[in-house]
């Protein structure tokens, strides 16, 4: 080598090249088409749906309020929303040991948005072909207008995504009417701006990139498969060695069902060539199982080169479906499932906290009875107003005496004080454990809580 020659440059990171997936039909698109028209139909009408004259679904957070249908959470209902995530998690390895990738090919929010915008470029644009050649043509008149339809329709359905997404956090009603007025505040506008933006750049402009640099799933998935998790895998021993053209003509008797036509690599979303073997980027969505069988009916060979199987199968053996790592997660998914619905049945619908009074531990009143003042904070977690009554458990002859009783609407956290006075002859020590018991008196079924404190008196 000349000592003149200039050093050539290191790359750390490929270039990206824009990924044209190929249209292909079949059975696994269908499923995905409707299970994509499902998903998102029941993202952009559900903020719609109204329950007992208010949104079915809100995330209230000025109010600290989540309604799902029926069922109103509060911040003190925390413990449900942690069971609920940790169930997420269980599940998502329950099925990914059980099933590999299927939430990414079917069900993942990225991919669902992402057909939803090639869907759209591929109605402007044309087929994967057309889209190329538009992309390495001059700019003329045609592709200018192409382009700006094709970015009208994508910034307004990532736009409606936005306002749809916040319509979850602001009543959705509440929210069209101050954005048609020009009225929204700043925070409502900047979410919805936010969240338009992110849809439009993750679904529009990454696309298989957040799948293949961006989303942890893909790297930790390994851990969660082995030798009998269902993957999308090439038959080598069938396809092999693959031909093509006049040399498969000429070797027949020895080429394998592969032609090497190359499309099962053009209608990935992620641009891999599934014959390669498995790999990290291959979201599940089987577009090359439904070309490759299109391929194989048109020269007359079986169907599943490219199939849904296990490294078990192609290893000669039968699958386990119920293995150890199976039946820890199942055990563990529904014992929790079980808990929670035990816990949600269980749930009262009147929460209450007591603190006493901090000027005095007791008062001595009408020479010879005891007072003990208490501060209720009542929480009314029922959908009707309530009115309560209060009962002490553990003293002898007590009286209880709410000072400031009112209704309390629902939904409202009221502030209740309470006395109780006793005789003090009745008094079995200086301190002792009583109990408050709360009990609703309105609805069909009233709810009632108890709570545990401390009465005071004197020394005996």
């Amino acid at each position: 080598m000349s000592n003149n020659a200039s050093p050539q440059p290191i790359q750390f990171y490929k270039q990206h090249e824009k990924v044209y997936p190929r249209e292909t039909k079949g059975f696994f698109q269908r499923l995905r088409n409707i299970t994509l028209l499902v998903l998102l139909g029941i993202y952009y009408f559900t903020p719609w749906i109204m329950w007992n004259g208010r949104q079915a679904i809100l995330f209230d957070l000025p109010a600290r309020k989540f309604h799902i249908f029926g069922l109103t959470m509060w911040p003190q209902d925390f413990f449900f929303l942690t069971l609920l995530l940790i169930m997420a998690g269980l599940s998502l390895f329950f099925f990914t040991a059980l099933a590999g990738r299927l939430w990414c090919g079917y069900a993942c929010p990225q991919t669902v948005w992402t057909d939803a915008f090639i869907w759209m470029e591929r109605l402007v644009e044309g087929s994967r072909a057309q889209q190329m050649k538009l992309t390495k043509s001059p700019w003329t008149p045609e592709k200018i207008r192409k382009r700006v339809l094709k970015q009208v329709m994508w910034v307004s359905f990532s736009l409606w995504t936005g306002f749809t997404f916040v319509g979850y956090f602001t009543p959705i009603k509440e929210l069209a009417s101050v954005l048609w007025a020009f009225d929204a505040s700043f925070w409502q506008l900047f979410w919805v701006l936010f969240y338009g933006f992110a849809t439009y750049g993750n679904a529009g402009f990454l696309r298989e990139q957040v799948c293949q640099y961006m989303c942890p799933y893909a790297r930790f998935q390994s851990a969660m498969f082995d030798k009998d998790t269902l993957v999308i895998a090439y038959d080598e021993a069938r396809g092999e060695p693959r031909m093509k053209g006049k040399k498969r003509n000429e070797n027949a008797d020895k080429a394998g069902d592969c032609i090497d036509c190359g499309l099962c690599v053009q209608v990935c979303p992620t641009g891999i060539d599934i014959r390669n073997g498995l790999q990290y980027e291959c979201i599940a969505c089987a577009a090359c199982i439904d070309v490759c069988n299109e391929v194989m009916d048109s020269v007359g060979k079986p169907h599943n080169l490219v199939q849904y199987t296990t490294e078990a199968t192609t290893e000669g053996r039968k699958t386990k479906i119920l293995r150890l790592r199976i039946v820890i997660y199942a055990s563990l998914l529904g014992a929790l499932a079980i808990g929670f619905l035990i816990a949600l049945m269980m749930r009262s619908s009147v929460q209450m906290d007591i603190l006493r009074d901090r000027n005095a531990l007791y008062k001595v009143i009408s020479g010879n009875q005891i007072e003990n003042t208490y501060n209720l904070k009542v929480m009314n977690k029922s959908h009707v107003d309530q009115r309560y009554q209060l009962v002490i458990e553990g003293l002898r002859d007590a009286k209880v005496e709410m000072v400031n009783d009112r209704v309390v609407k629902a939904g409202e956290i009221a502030n209740i004080t309470v006395q109780v006075t006793v005789p003090k002859d009745k008094l079995v020590a200086a301190s002792q454990t009583v109990h408050l018991k709360l009990s609703e008196l309105e609805g069909d079924s009233p709810d009632s809580i108890t709570e545990e404190t401390r009465f005071f008196g004197p020394s005996q």
